[in-house]
């Protein structure tokens, strides 16, 4: 993720700067850079929002231009939600471009992402300084996000590229799930639950009822425990009122 750049083209709000500094230390990424002075920025406005990600900010470098903000970089990603000749063609979207700078950093080149103005986004000039364009779809009804809402959702997808290994959890196979759907049956089965239902009827009710649920390892143990629990008490039962 070091080889991540972010650069800023001319940003109007100094809380906004702030706020883009924590969306980035969330991801890992550290090199900001801004087309603007320093001068232009109300540090403690930056600060206020940045928090713990003030380091990021203190150690910007600010430039005249996007080409010479990412001059050392391999590939630069302009991001813009307008389609157009001039407006790049084929835009990516952030996962595409994920996939894409996790090749160029892997090489120990730099990849950057250039986000424009607040209120106006990058001009096709500036666009045209970048090597390809990004977009983020959104809602017609209100297609333009906040600067630093635009630079999470980027930054997450070049943190979750750099990252593959991490994963919420794996959910269990269809043969796994029989092994779980047969605890079921054989509990009820001791339970005497199959009286007026076969046990295959049974089987295949509950093999397509927890297929839908994409269960963890964890949740099907847990089902597992229940169903043995449940059918155990139940024949313990049987066996105090017969004695």
């Amino acid at each position: 993720m070091d080889n991540i750049v972010i650069v800023l083209v001319r940003p109007e709000e100094s809380r906004n700067v702030g706020a883009v500094c924590r969306a980035m230390a969330n991801n890992a990424v550290h090199d900001l850079r801004i087309v603007g002075k320093r001068e232009d920025f109300d540090d403690e406005r930056v600060r206020v929002l940045a928090i713990h990600a003030a380091y990021i900010w203190e150690n910007a470098r600010f430039f005249d231009s996007v080409t010479e903000a990412t001059a050392d970089c391999t590939v630069s990603a302009g991001t813009t939600r307008r389609r157009g000749k001039r407006r790049k063609g084929k835009l990516f979207l952030p996962e595409e471009f994920a996939a894409n700078a996790a090749r160029v950093t892997d090489g120990a080149g730099k990849a950057a992402v250039v986000f424009g103005n607040e209120r106006t986004g990058l001009t096709d000039g500036e666009l045209l300084e970048c090597s390809c364009g990004v977009t983020i779809p959104s809602s017609d009804e209100f297609a333009s996000l906040n600067l630093s809402h635009a630079v999470q959702v980027v930054c997450y997808e070049l943190f979750r590229a750099a990252n593959t290994g991490l994963t919420g959890y794996t959910p269990i196979t269809l043969s796994r799930l029989d092994q779980t759907v047969g605890v079921i049956t054989e509990s009820l089965g001791q339970m005497g639950f199959f009286h007026r239902v076969t046990d295959a009827d049974m089987a295949s009710f509950w093999r397509q009822l927890l297929s839908r649920a994409s269960m963890s390892e964890g949740e099907a143990q847990y089902i597992e425990k229940t169903f043995h629990k449940a059918a155990g008490l139940f024949v313990g039962k049987g066996r105090e009122a017969e004695g």
